[in-house]
């Protein structure tokens, strides 16, 4: 097989006709890509190879994996909601490695700096690449070109989308699960190790060949609400500790103490009422970053102090969305992640706090989703450009830091709006061409910063809203302007080479951007 040529997309962007032996679509344009043939499917099976009495327990994971038939060159996959709390996969690939088990491609939903000893299993040959998130460690270790295989960068959508579609085929799916029964019921809003939803996990557990629950907490059958069917589960797993809940928060789902991002969050806020969006009946999704969640406390008030009770709230679930549910600000939360403990206490005890998943409400390859019905969304990125597109997975340097999550998904909202600080660590952050191109600039309407908000032309109708508030108003480009003199100049361009060490997916499947290699 040669090597694959390169392709310009619709984007302008070069990109591989082909990652990891599979040949790939570019992107061709928002809503341009359709999709033709049938779902995916797993393998029929039979009720008369599994236990009549429903025990589906096994002595350890290396039983369940031989069970499985693990061998060379399969496609492992787990969900990350426990992220840096997560302890069972890095125990699943020391037992893999134990077996002799090699050339494995990982499928996570996200990989956390919990994950790095992976980094080992890599360099030993047990793991070839990562599909999947690359929080931290393994994402910087990829950009240093330490995989033999390619990164391949997707959206929570876009996962499933893949997955359905049969782009990724997953052999043994590896589901860490809070309380379980041994038929295989699971579910995370409880137990010990309680981490809310397993939504992450639904798409494996549907379609892989093979898949193992693994819990720190089996009850008698039924194990309820189950939110993963014992009918798609061959095999249980006992720890003694499979995820520690406090380690659940991550370091994005801390509320921000600087002022500045504090004033963005503030002015955010402004801006949704300004615009006319907060209105009763309404809704609004806010990512878990530090600035995200001060938006949502300061809307919160001004919600009070208006008389105004939004439908829904799509969450990521966090404390303060809980208080905004129990304090009658919203009928629901429409949950597609836990946050916080707070979060995984609310999913148990109010009706109005609703499980989700990624194909309810983020797969584009569906019969519509929940995305665009939100009214406002509210995210984060490393990086804008004066065409309103962003980044959400390079630094300035060029280092793969982070994943997508269903950051992608969410710009098909009825406005999406990023707070962000004009610059970090005395880095600009608007630029004039982003280093990784995650989301398009036609669907990212509003950039707000502490000098100032701008809204992207194309939204007239918000421009007009807006055009007597008295908020701080200003081209994107007179911003970046100020910056830049500010700091003494335009940001230097990441030091890269020309080898491609990962791609981004569009909701769609298409190749969006190339992920490149860093100089040493």
């Amino acid at each position: 097989m040669g090597e694959p040529t390169i392709i310009t997309n619709s984007a302008g962007r070069p990109v591989p006709s082909e990652v990891n032996g599979v040949k790939q679509t570019p992107f061709r344009g928002v809503g341009k890509f359709k999709p033709v043939g049938n779902k995916a499917a797993p393998p029929i099976r039979s009720c008369a190879d599994y236990p009549a009495d429903g025990n589906k327990v096994v002595g350890s994971l290396r039983e369940a994996l031989e069970k499985c038939g693990l061998s060379d060159g399969m496609t492992v996959s787990s969900h990350h909601h426990f992220r840096n709390g997560d302890l069972v996969m890095n125990r699943v690939f020391d037992v893999i490695a134990d077996m002799g088990v090699k050339g494995l491609r990982w499928f996570p939903s996200a990989a956390f700096p919990c994950h790095k000893p992976v980094i080992e299993h890599i360099k030993k040959g047990v793991v070839d690449w990562v599909e999947g998130s690359l929080n931290g460690p393994l994402g910087d270790f990829a950009s240093r070109g330490g995989m033999r295989g390619k990164a391949v960068l997707r959206s929570h959508g876009g996962r499933w989308q893949a997955v359905q579609d049969g782009e990724v085929h997953i052999d043994i799916a590896i589901l860490a699960a809070p309380t379980a029964d041994a038929f295989g019921n699971a579910t995370g809003d409880r137990g010990p190790s309680a981490c809310g939803l397993l939504g992450f996990g639904l798409v494996d557990s549907l379609y892989a060949d093979k898949v193992i629950v693994v819990t720190d907490n089996l009850v008698p059958f039924p194990c309820v609400p189950w939110q993963i069917m014992g009918q798609n589960v061959d095999y249980v797993v006992v720890l003694d500790k499979i995820g520690d809940p406090e380690k659940i928060v991550s370091g994005t789902t801390r509320l921000t103490r600087s002022p500045d991002r504090l004033y963005i969050a503030e002015l955010t806020a402004k801006f949704v009422r300004a615009a006319g969006i907060m209105r009763d009946g309404f809704s609004f999704q806010a990512g878990a970053g530090g600035t995200a969640l001060a938006f949502a406390i300061y809307l919160r008030e001004m919600m009070k102090e208006a008389g105004v009770k939004a439908r829904f709230i799509r969450g990521g679930s966090t404390k303060y969305l809980v208080e905004m549910l129990e304090e009658g600000l919203t009928d629901f939360i429409l949950d597609g992640q836990t946050f916080d403990l707070e979060g995984v206490r609310s999913m148990r005890e109010n009706r109005g706090h609703v499980a989700t998943s990624p194909f309810t409400s983020y797969n584009w390859h569906g019969k519509g989703n929940f995305a665009s019905l939100v009214d406002v969304v509210v995210l984060g990125a490393t990086e804008v450009d004066v065409h309103f597109n962003a980044n959400v997975v390079t630094h300035s340097d060029g280092r793969m830091l982070h994943g997508i999550g269903g950051w992608q998904n969410c710009l098909f909202s009825k406005c999406t709006i990023l707070p962000i600080p004009a610059f970090r660590d005395r880095i600009p952050i608007i630029v004039d061409k982003v280093t990784t191109l995650v989301g398009p600039g036609e669907l990212i309407d509003v950039i707000v910063t502490e000098r100032g908000i701008a809204i992207n032309p194309r939204r007239k109708d918000l421009i007009a809203a807006t055009k007597n508030s008295g908020l701080p108003i200003r081209p994107i480009e007179e911003i970046k302007a100020e910056v830049d003199d500010l700091i003494g100049g335009p940001p230097a361009k990441p030091e890269l080479t020309d080898e491609v060490i990962g791609v981004v997916k569009w909701v769609d499947g298409t190749v969006i951007d190339s992920i490149y290699r860093i100089k040493e």
